[in-house]
């Protein structure tokens, strides 16, 4: 079985996708978009990104959780806390691909420096990204996807926007790599 590598975030039309360790909006479909394409499949993140998530869904259920980290110590109170632990984003690809079985790929799910090493080590094949029609400041941004190897696959809706349930337009958007 082949297994693919995904990324996937919500971006601003500036790129931002953080701010002091959160995401500065909430929008709702995002974050049930996000649990219906990663369900069953494991999902890689920084420490930093792990450590954003809300206690309570840590680590995120119906997925195999795998946490890079250089630091032996904080790698094994992450064990501990049920993450599958990892020095490197290759090895945290290799730990997670036995765990894609169901859907056959592995989704890389943050934070900024993870994504663009997935992308710019074309470790990444395909991208799930949630445009979002707001302009907010922050502090980490998403890698840029150059159309000389990035082609759109899919968009929702394919014109214009939806609104989400707190008013952020938003629309999902699917990339393949060329």
């Amino acid at each position: 079985m082949s297994v693919v590598v995904g990324v996937i975030w919500a971006q601003t039309r500036d790129r931002v996708i953080g701010s002091e360790g959160t995401m500065p909006w909430h929008v709702p479909q995002d974050m049930a978009y996000f649990k219906q394409v990663t369900r069953g499949s494991p999902v890689v993140m920084g420490r930093r990104t792990w450590e954003s998530l809300p206690e309570a869904f840590r680590p995120l259920p119906g997925r195999t959780n795998v946490v890079i980290t250089a630091d032996d110590d904080r790698a094994q109170q992450l064990s501990e806390q049920g993450a599958v632990t990892a020095s490197s984003l290759e090895d945290a690809v290799e730990r997670a691909r036995p765990h894609a079985a169901e859907t056959s790929t592995v989704w890389v799910m943050g934070g900024g420096a993870i994504y663009a090493e997935a992308i710019n080590k074309g470790l990444a094949r395909v991208a799930a990204v949630t445009q979002l029609d707001l302009s907010v400041d922050g502090d980490t941004y998403a890698p840029e996807l150059d159309p000389a190897q990035w082609h759109l696959v899919s968009a929702a809706p394919e014109e214009g926007w939806q609104a989400s349930e707190s008013g952020v337009g938003y629309r999902f958007e699917t990339y393949a790599r060329r």
